[in-house]
């Protein structure tokens, strides 16, 4: 285990993106799950966390329900530490702090209780050095649990369709944003809005593009996610794409978004790999595991 550490909320050494949109379907999950995997394969520690009830992001890892495994639910509620609700997965890299559905309940147990918009920053701030990157997966709403993951957050990193009720509703995360850096996150910053589920044959996402493009500028990811069967289908099987298909579009676009992030934070990764050495990694990774098992069954 790498040694921990109770260093700032905000020091350099990991940085935290909260993956959000209020709007649901947009691909939220399979971003963050994706996106935490494909930095893992680029030889960074990384911890994705759990913020959502529904505990999609945990059991499309392979987590199954386990009601008394420790969960962000007791991060929130000050009843365990992050460090004893880490779970090792498939990938070397890459750790999990799942979700439980007592998460509902947080946003009314929470009302009442001192410093409620920082309970998931304090718990995650002994984690801070110890990672590379901390990705959050919120929940479909602008509730209390979103607010933890934004107040903990060092930026937002916002999935978007490409259609015209994104726009309407990306709107109200903006506003959302420019509350909590008022409040209680000012170093709070997008990291980038990627349109998912992308089709550019049609002239609407190709419109929803440009005018994302006038409005974010640079901070419109030059990755777009298109729509893929084995992306949808590996959370199926507890697996990310990447593991479940190295080769699929889907798993390819996602090795490039975090290539495309983690070039934009050259403190994280002194020399940032390739999508293509990622991929070409990722699938030798997986051809292995057969193999081991096999290996496995000749010494038993």
């Amino acid at each position: 285990m790498l040694p921990g550490s109770s260093g700032s909320p905000h020091n350099l050494m990991g940085r935290v993106i909260a993956v959000a949109n209020q709007k649901g379907g947009v691909g939220k999950t399979t971003t963050a799950i994706n996106l935490a995997a494909s930095f893992a394969a680029a030889e960074v520690n990384t911890l994705l966390v759990d913020c959502d009830p529904q505990s999609n992001a945990t059991s499309g890892l392979g987590f199954a329900k386990d009601p008394d495994r420790v969960s962000s639910y007791h991060l929130l509620m000050g009843a365990a530490s992050a460090e004893e609700a880490l779970l090792t997965t498939e990938l070397e890299q890459l750790w999990l702090i799942p979700a439980h559905k007592n998460l509902i309940g947080a946003n009314i147990e929470l009302v009442d209780a001192d410093g409620r918009e920082f309970r998931m920053r304090d718990a995650l701030a002994p984690l801070r050095d110890r990672f590379q990157f901390v990705v959050l997966d919120c929940p479909p709403a602008l509730d209390l649990l979103t607010l933890n993951a934004l107040v903990a957050a060092d930026a937002v990193l916002i999935p978007m369709q490409g259609e015209y009720f994104a726009l309407e509703g990306v709107s109200e995360l903006l506003d959302t944003i420019e509350r909590i850096r008022a409040g209680l996150n000012p170093a709070l910053g997008i990291e980038g809005v990627v349109l998912t589920m992308f089709d550019d044959r049609t002239n609407l996402a190709q419109q929803v593009m440009s005018e994302l493009k006038n409005f974010f500028g640079e901070k419109l990811c030059q990755t777009t996610v298109p729509r893929n069967i084995r992306l949808a289908e590996a959370p199926s099987h507890g697996k990310a794409a990447l593991v479940y298909d190295p080769r699929s579009k889907g798993a390819e676009s996602y090795i490039r978004l975090a290539k495309e992030l983690i070039e934009r934070q050259p403190s994280a990764v002194s020399s940032p790999p390739s999508a293509e050495t990622i991929a070409t990694e990722s699938a030798e990774a997986v051809e292995e595991i057969p193999a081991a098992v096999d290996a496995m069954d000749k010494s038993a």
